[in-house]
């Protein structure tokens, strides 16, 4: 048996748009992977069992462009965003992505982790 994972804390009640499973699409997830600093967010999280702050996915970019691919990529479908206290929590909508598109998210992440191998770096991936 495996072990409980606390419950987070409830929502503050400030609801952020989110498509339906059946409202994403692929060519918005497709446009939101294809930028580097979104792909390192989608990497950080899926290498993550848990929700993650904003604060602790860093980005070499200012706060607004921050903001602004989290936007991205909420509501394209990739993520899910929700208020828990003053912090805006993320998680990967992986069950979705895959329900969706089987083996999309999988290939993206591996594929991404090959191109760091052949050119010796590291784009920030959790994956």
């Amino acid at each position: 048996m495996q072990p409980q994972t606390p419950a987070p804390p409830p929502s503050t009640g400030r609801a952020l748009e989110h498509p339906a499973r059946g409202a994403i699409r692929l060519e918005d997830v497709l446009h939101a992977l294809s930028d580097p600093m979104r792909l390192r967010v989608v990497r950080t999280l899926a290498g993550e069992a848990r929700e993650l702050a904003c604060s602790d996915i860093e980005l070499p970019v200012s706060k607004s462009t921050t903001t602004h691919h989290f936007r991205v990529l909420r509501e394209c479908g990739v993520i899910n965003q929700i208020y828990r206290g003053t912090a805006k929590m993320n998680a990967l909508r992986r069950e979705d992505l895959d329900a969706l598109f089987p083996g999309l998210l999988d290939s993206v992440l591996l594929a991404a982790d090959g191109q760091d191998l052949r050119s010796g770096g590291s784009a920030g991936g959790g994956g």
